[in-house]
């Protein structure tokens, strides 16, 4: 027996198993899936190969997905490979693939004192970042701000800026930047 043969032979007892599951007969289920009775019947007994139009409307009745009725065996390696970049002392992941709009990093700043550069730079652009762990300072034109774990800024980033960690220990961040000056948060309408 091949592995379609495999999957779809034990389709028939997880699609009776959810109906008694839910309490339903199959003249309900019948009504709910324009599948007729006898139809059903077959598919639960494995007398009766399923399609995916029979499966579909099932999968929508019972709230489960279709991978669920047919138990799909898994379809390749589900982990992301992402590369991190050492620039100017950090450590860059990029978490979008795409060009253009808004891009997603995490930035790992280290520990204070040990930054290639505490000069305040300007770029076009408008950042948003998320403090993971640790803290950081942060200046913005003439103001500054320490932030910890699970505070947020957004920005101009054509405003002179620097970002550091504030402590002896590497400072983590989610950020989201926008090139052409899109907002990661918008404002509501007035």
């Amino acid at each position: 027996m091949d592995i379609t043969e495999d999957v779809l032979a034990g389709v028939g007892p997880r699609l009776r198993a959810l109906r008694r599951a839910h309490g339903g007969t199959l003249a309900e289920l019948a009504a709910e899936t324009g599948l007729t009775a006898s139809t059903l019947s077959r598919l639960e007994n494995g007398k009766l190969r399923p399609t995916l139009e029979q499966l579909l409307p099932l999968a929508r009745a019972h709230g489960v997905p279709l991978d669920d009725l047919v138990n799909a065996p898994p379809t390749g390696d589900p982990r992301i490979h992402l590369r991190p970049v050492r620039r100017f002392g950090l450590t860059i992941v990029p978490l979008t693939r795409r060009p253009g709009g808004v891009q997603a990093y995490k930035v790992v700043y280290p520990p204070a004192g040990r930054e290639s550069t505490t000069q305040p730079q300007t770029h076009d652009g408008y950042e948003w970042f998320y403090v993971l762990n640790g803290s950081v300072r942060f200046v913005l034109g003439e103001r500054e701000f320490v932030l910890g774990a699970g505070e947020a800024a957004e920005f101009d980033t054509r405003v002179p800026h620097w970002i550091g960690s504030a402590g002896d220990q590497p400072a983590e961040l989610l950020t989201m930047f926008g090139a052409q000056g899109e907002r990661v948060h918008l404002e509501p309408r007035q």
